[in-house]
């Protein structure tokens, strides 16, 4: 099985390509210098040439906020770009494990979302850019995994846990909202899980974070609490800090369907958050 990742050098690609080699497989990972999702014809060669079996698409556009003031852009990576991939994916009879989020619901309510929910209502241009991503998948290719994540950290890049320990060791006082529910996703289990798919023929959509909900407040208690850092640590409301893309309320996603399938769900975000802790340097 030959596997082509894209987005490598973000935090889940890194992840996927480092499971992949442990498994033995051979695989290519590229980033926007080796191949522009939005250039159709850079698409066509590279995959062209490739011809991967599997293509595990992680390159997005994921400024939330900044996407706001970028929709076009946002769209153009997320869309554009997710489509011209579908459609080599079609073309070549490759199996296509799109990752999108949590953020294509409109988060009212307090009960986990469904996979199969057919009521998407993304209240921001990221969330909607990646429903849109998730269409032009459903539309092209027949053997197809879209897999919603939220809360992403992961040991290559910027993330939660990296901001707060920042903010906690630098100032020791801290404010986060408790008004967001949802589930922190750890890429190194996710990408076990992303392999796992790709080994496997139980297409359709899945959510994929790791076990346990918590609010963003919850989360951020216990990062400080298993890095041994004292701060004054707070909970606020969404409303005192004010951002310019809204964001769910509910993100609480059910992933009975892994196991309906054969898969295994993830660690509860705790442990993951141990073994995390025990990767980086804070």
């Amino acid at each position: 099985m030959k596997v082509l990742v894209t987005g490598v050098k973000g935090q889940l690609g890194y992840d996927v390509m480092k499971v992949l080699d442990a498994r033995n497989y051979e695989a290519v990972g590229v980033d926007v210098e080796d191949m522009d999702i939005t250039d159709n014809g850079a698409v066509k060669r590279v995959i062209g040439e490739i011809k991967p079996d599997v293509i595990i698409h992680c390159a997005a556009y994921t400024a939330v906020d900044a996407a706001e003031d970028n929709e076009e852009l946002c769209r153009k990576i997320n869309v554009l770009g997710t489509e011209n991939i579908a459609k080599m994916a079609k073309e070549l009879d490759a199996k296509m494990i799109y990752i999108s989020t949590d953020y294509i619901f409109n988060g009212q309510g307090d009960k986990p979302w469904d996979p199969d929910n057919p009521n998407k209502e993304p209240l921001n241009v990221y969330g909607q850019t990646k429903y849109e991503g998730e269409l032009a998948v459903i539309n092209n290719v027949k053997k197809y995994y879209i897999v919603r994540i939220s809360w992403v950290f992961g040991l290559n890049g910027k993330n939660f846990v990296k901001t707060m320990l920042r903010v906690g060791k630098e100032k020791g006082v801290a404010k986060v909202v408790d008004d967001q529910i949802g589930s922190p996703t750890y890429t190194a289990d996710l990408s076990e899980l992303l392999v796992d798919m790709a080994e496997r023929e139980e297409y359709g959509a899945y959510h994929a974070t790791n076990e346990g909900v918590c609010s963003w407040y919850e989360f951020t208690k216990e990062i400080y609490k298993q890095a041994g850092l004292e701060v004054d640590l707070s909970p606020c409301k969404s409303g005192e800090f004010p951002v310019k893309a809204k964001r769910p309320a509910n993100s609480r996603m059910s992933k009975e369907k892994l196991t309906l399938h054969g898969f295994k769900k993830l660690p509860t975000w705790q442990d993951a958050l141990s073994r995390y802790l025990k990767e980086i340097e804070y």
